[in-house]
């Protein structure tokens, strides 16, 4: 009589380990440690990383020359889907701090080489666009992107508005007639900033600083989104954005939860794309076919460069540990360093967290050998929760 023996595999599905490795390294050399049968899903959360882990999952790449931040002409990708028409846009890759050459311009910095990958994807056929918003180098209220995609800001004496956040206070119309041809396109903003466009939580107050802004770039800006938040009102059909003394509230598209993502360009994807906005991780990783992979999975290993409170407000592993419960797989960590207690990430439906700097204190070293590094936690990991299985 034959005997068959189901050999179960580990599902791997790391974020990236920013500065160090990318998701789809952490996923190989996390492979290599557990020396068992692993399936390999590389995920993002929808900011750095996002369209490499597409990739990784089976999505073609296509790289073409944008423009960045600060106006210079860069090379920027995005990934399509081979079969279904889709296409995975990272904000990150055209208009974010990594893509600037100098010093960060809060004041001038433009999403329009967004817009020119969002605008490629387009002529080439997709029909869903996943537009996917974190690390923005930008607070322009996604002007720059609408710009691109054929918008034209308008001062009041007609004349095109130079890119950058600052100079929406002289936008006085906004012309639609050259807006490209977006009908039977379907867009999705992975994101989880739920942000509005404006006020104390808005785009300026709240992620200005991080992008090189002063207090008085933060007035000048907020004033400048307020001004784009009026405009499109009146010329464009938008709901209220300003009351009847003229003082700008956050009403209306640009109260939305997630306009104010990646410096309002959540507000530009709602206003003009009409896109639905969803749970970043959430929504990539049905995507990306998690909800297949982890079915017959004895052990899901996931993680990210810090495991921190920010890991806790819908960060990569945080979602992927729970989809996995959904599935009623057990999930571990990998990390370079973490600061949440066993209890902590219990709660968050995480086992047990196997971090770098419990085999190398020294964060420069971790950083520089986090390859090797991963592979001995992940022989940790085989011999606390895989041997005698």
């Amino acid at each position: 009589m034959w005997e068959f023996v189901v050999v179960q595999h580990v599902l791997v599905a790391p974020d990236k380990f920013k500065g160090s490795l990318t998701a789809a390294e952490v996923a190989r050399r996390v492979s290599a440690g557990l020396g068992v049968p692993t399936v390999e899903l590389p995920v993002a959360d929808g900011g750095d990383g996002t369209v490499d882990a597409a990739v990784a999952c089976g999505f073609e790449r296509i790289t073409i020359e944008v423009t960045g931040p600060t106006g210079e002409r860069i090379p920027a990708s995005y990934g399509r889907h081979p079969g279904d028409g889709t296409a995975v846009v990272e904000l990150a890759e055209a208009s974010g701090l990594r893509r600037l050459p100098g010093e960060r311009e809060p004041l001038t910095a433009t999403s329009y080489g967004t817009g020119e990958l969002v605008a490629d994807a387009v002529r080439r056929g997709a029909k869903r666009v996943v537009l996917g918003l974190g690390g923005s180098a930008c607070t322009d209220g996604g002007a720059g992107m609408a710009q691109a995609l054929g918008v034209r800001l308008l001062d009041a004496g007609g004349n095109e508005l130079p890119r950058g956040g600052a100079a929406l206070k002289g936008l006085d119309r906004i012309d639609m007639s050259g807006f490209m041809d977006i009908s039977g396109v379907e867009f999705v903003v992975a994101s989880d900033v739920d942000n509005p466009l404006l006020g104390p939580h808005g785009a300026a107050a709240v992620y200005g600083p991080q992008k090189g802004a002063t207090p008085e770039d933060v007035t000048t800006l907020e004033a400048a989104l307020s001004r784009l938040a009026a405009v499109a009102t009146q010329t464009h059909g938008l709901l209220g954005a300003v009351e009847h003394d003229d003082t700008p509230r956050p009403m209306g598209v640009a109260g939305a939860p997630g306009a104010g993502a990646a410096g309002g360009v959540g507000f530009a994807a709602l206003a003009f794309l009409h896109a639905d906005i969803r749970p970043g991780i959430d929504y990539l990783l049905g995507l990306l076919g998690f909800g297949t992979h982890v079915q017959g999975a004895r052990l899901v290993v996931t993680g990210e460069g810090s495991l921190d409170e920010q890991s806790l407000r819908g960060k990569a592993p945080i979602g992927v540990a729970q989809a996995a419960a959904k599935a009623g797989v057990p999930v571990v960590a990998v990390c370079g360093r973490r600061t949440l207690s066993d209890e902590e990430l219990k709660a968050a439906g995480i086992q047990a967290a196997y971090a770098l700097t419990d085999l190398e204190p020294d964060l420069a070293r971790c950083m520089a050998e986090a390859g090797p590094l991963l592979e001995q936690l992940a022989a940790r990991i085989a011999a606390d929760h895989l041997e005698g299985e």
